[in-house]
């Protein structure tokens, strides 16, 4: 992860694709984005074009990759650094059953030795940065020092950059969405990994619903991801580059990125993208504002077009 990061939207799947992710660059220039989780197998044998492609606005831009095979991880890290992608993450924290039966994901942090083997694998395939998203334990671990030691073991194959969801996963008992809020978040465990290990890059999600909070963890770590507070009130990157990065910028306004993201969409109809399929990343652009539930209503009936948001922003106006 580049040194200069401090702030950063969370892989999240079926939700940050790339119309996502343009979106939210039309509001914050300097949140490093990240792609869905993409599995090394389906880079492989897969349409690449499709898993892969993304508009240049959007950079600085990481590939989350899922796999525990390192010659595939190897393989897929070298065709997303040939893509373009400013760095490739090795998804450790997803407890979902489908992840696991293809033993990634959280599961890997019981075996640490495999992430190791990929990082290395990895690191000799490319020359871009490397990074691991994990959990803070999984199952039966429950020490600071079964945390530690995966770090330790991780880092000394060559990866410099961690982001830890400052929880553990429960892949037995609790379903992904409820490893998202039930078990405990324990920050101090984050902030003691960067105290621990100061010449790596520390990263903490989870939980954290505002920029101010934001702020607040970067007095202890390097840099702090949210996730579900973003898609659901993505306005707030529209002052991330001031509040976080010190950027003396102008904030841009609600309608001017409806404008472009409109711009955009246009030109993505004419390569045959249903609306729908782009409009449905910004139903939380209007959150808390006096007609945040008409807005909501329009991008929800049964025929959504252009034209209604060209309507909307008369409306507005």
């Amino acid at each position: 992860m580049n040194s200069q990061v401090k702030f950063s939207v969370a892989p999240m799947m079926d939700w940050t694709d790339r119309h996502c992710r343009y979106f939210y660059r039309l509001m914050s220039k300097h949140t490093q984005l990240w792609t869905e989780m993409v599995t090394a197998k389906a880079i492989i044998y897969g349409d690449k074009n499709r898993l892969l492609d993304y508009d240049a606005q959007e950079h600085p831009l990481v590939l989350q990759l899922g796999g525990s095979d390192a010659k595939e991880m190897a393989i897929a890290a070298k065709v997303g650094q040939d893509w373009g992608y400013d760095e490739i993450n090795i998804n450790v924290g997803c407890p979902s059953d489908r992840v696991q039966s293809g033993s990634f994901g959280a599961c890997l942090m019981q075996t640490p030795q495999t992430v190791a083997q990929c990082i290395e694998s990895m690191g000799e395939a490319v020359d871009i940065p490397l990074s691991v998203k994990s959990r803070i334990g999984v199952d039966d671990m429950e020490s600071y020092e079964e945390l530690t030691n995966f770090i330790e073991i991780v880092s000394a194959a060559g990866c410099r950059n961690f982001v830890i969801h400052a929880r553990k996963a429960w892949l037995k008992g609790l379903n992904p969405k409820e490893n998202r809020t039930v078990p405990p978040l324990n920050y101090d465990w984050v902030y003691q990994l960067k105290r621990d290990f100061p010449q790596l890059s520390i990263g903490i999600n989870g939980g954290i619903s505002s920029l101010l909070e934001a702020a607040e963890h970067l007095n202890h770590i390097d840099n702090t991801m949210l996730g579900r507070a973003v898609y659901h009130q993505p306005f707030l990157l529209a002052n991330v580059d001031q509040n976080i990065y010190f950027q003396n910028n102008s904030v841009v306004s609600r309608e001017q990125v409806l404008l472009d993201f409109i711009d955009y969409m246009k030109r993505q109809q004419d390569k045959s993208v249903p609306v729908r399929s782009m409009t449905r990343h910004i139903l939380g652009l209007y959150h808390a504002q006096p007609n945040a539930k008409k807005f909501k209503r329009l991008l929800s009936g049964k025929v959504v077009e252009i034209a209604h948001l060209y309507e909307w922003l008369e409306l507005e106006g």
